[in-house]
């Protein structure tokens, strides 16, 4: 999830605080930034309400933020 990393990277965040605002474990997010590991719908709701993007566009169905 290549717009994982930019969002992340947009927002001037290292993935140690965005594990950590997001309660999950920093080789976990590592995994869903490379593409070994998809995240459930839960996990990808959560991502999108705070990027503030749609699901379409966190995992690049949109280019529609």
């Amino acid at each position: 999830m290549n717009r994982l990393r930019e969002l992340r990277k947009e927002r001037g965040l290292s993935q140690d605080r965005l594990a950590n605002e997001m309660s999950i474990n920093i080789k976990t997010l590592r995994r869903y930034e490379v593409g070994e590991h998809n995240p459930r719908v839960a996990i990808l709701i959560e991502l999108a309400d705070y990027f503030n993007v749609s699901i379409d566009y966190l995992v690049g169905r949109s280019d529609v933020r």
